[in-house]
């Protein structure tokens, strides 16, 4: 399988090489001759992640108050854009010292998320639920779960929550250390029934990394991992938390960390992306400012 990975803020022409023949892609345009007849897009989506949006003065490399003009950004080039949903892959607000404050946080910026797309996914980030519980975190936008799986276009997506502690206990209420993430075994046993239940191509979204063993990842993300691996369906995992591009093929799954959307200050350091998913399983990152773009053929 190849991958290919280039930053894309300078991107608006890029050059793939398929079979030998090079296509050039201007934008929306041009993605007819960039899928073909057999790799035309099954599912397109808009993908953002760590937006940590907060009314609060910038701490270190985070400016808070900036995440809604970078989402506004956002939102425009996917209204440029058929998706059949939009997902945000955890930490959607920062932590408060108050549950009012912090649903106050979750209002505001949810207001213009919601403005995205009617279809919308939410994976649970350990801020998002550091004052708030999930049962109000979940209710301030209008889930019903915090982890689940659905279908669109012929491909099977699966939204993990690893926002438990070592011990079985969901995050909330700052009851917990953020370096402590896990998939319970409650989830990890739903996980491994969801996807022998389907033979369609799978594609995992989650906060916590599942491809490494440092402060950022999951626990047990080996175990996780054989889940994945024994389904033989899974595509790619895409994954926010450590707030920067990061990238690793373990088992023939590809492991693609997204960059934060709070980092930074102005446009140029916003970060977002949409991917495409062809029939035959090929996998298109478009990333936008400092978000990396991938492009990654079927096996």
């Amino acid at each position: 399988m190849r991958t290919t990975s280039r930053l894309s803020g300078q991107n608006n022409r890029r050059a793939f090489l398929r079979n030998g023949t090079l296509l050039l892609s201007a934008g929306a345009a041009s993605s007819s001759l960039l899928w073909g007849n057999d790799s035309e897009p099954s599912v397109s989506f808009g993908l953002i992640t760590d937006l940590h949006y907060a009314d609060k003065p910038p701490a270190g490399s985070r400016h808070y108050r900036e995440t809604p003009d970078k989402l506004a950004e956002a939102a425009e080039r996917f209204s440029n854009e058929k998706l059949d949903f939009v997902v945000e892959l955890g930490d959607f607000i920062d932590a408060a010292n108050s549950v009012d404050t912090e649903l106050r946080y979750l209002k505001r910026i949810n207001r213009d998320f919601v403005a995205i797309s009617k279809k919308r996914h939410y994976v649970l980030g350990n801020h998002c639920v550091d004052t708030l519980t999930k049962a109000e975190f979940l209710g301030g936008v209008e889930q019903e779960k915090s982890y689940y799986s659905f279908d669109s276009g012929g491909v099977h997506f699966v939204v993990l929550d690893s926002c438990f502690r070592s011990d079985g206990e969901s995050y909330g209420r700052k009851n917990f250390q953020w370096t402590d993430a896990n998939v319970p075994a409650a989830e990890l046993d739903w996980l491994a029934e969801d996807l022998k239940a389907t033979e369609k191509p799978t594609v995992v979204f989650a906060h916590q990394r599942l491809d490494v063993a440092t402060h950022h990842g999951v626990k047990n993300a080996a175990a996780v991992r054989r889940v994945f691996e024994e389904s033989g369906n899974v595509l790619a995992v895409f994954q926010g938390h450590s707030h920067k591009n990061d990238h690793n093929d373990i088992g023939g799954i590809h492991y693609c960390t997204m960059v934060a959307m709070v980092e930074g200050t102005g446009a140029e350091s916003n970060g977002f992306s949409m991917l495409k998913i062809g029939r035959d399983r090929t996998i298109e990152v478009s990333g936008f400012r400092k978000q990396s773009s991938y492009d990654w053929q079927s096996k």
